[in-house]
């Protein structure tokens, strides 16, 4: 299943000893990525993270993002969704059933 999560910083928080931590940040969100759980990440234009993520559920993706340095220091979270299948396509197509009926 794909999940998205937005980032959301926690504004109340002091960012001490930024480099380290975003450095540990970094190099987990990677693992993320070769373990096929992170498909795609961006930036916002106000420098929030967005991420795709492949997931079996989104209590599994949340517990992933949950492991993130970040997290678990409370200096941000993320708004968590799962992705479905757009089905507005089928409004443009003729069901079959209905054509049989006449």
């Amino acid at each position: 299943m794909k999940i998205l999560a937005i980032e959301k910083e926690i504004k109340c928080r002091k960012w001490e000893n930024p480099d380290s931590i975003l450095q540990q940040e970094a190099k987990q969100v990677y693992q993320l990525y070769l373990s096929d759980s992170l498909r795609e990440i961006y930036f916002t234009e106000s420098k929030n993270a967005v991420l795709i993520l492949e997931s079996e559920n989104k209590i599994a993706a949340e517990k992933l993002l949950n492991s993130l340095p970040l997290v678990k220091e409370n200096m941000i979270r993320f708004d968590v969704m799962e992705l479905r299948p757009y089905t507005g396509y089928e409004r443009l197509i003729e069901n079959n059933c209905d054509k049989q009926k006449t």
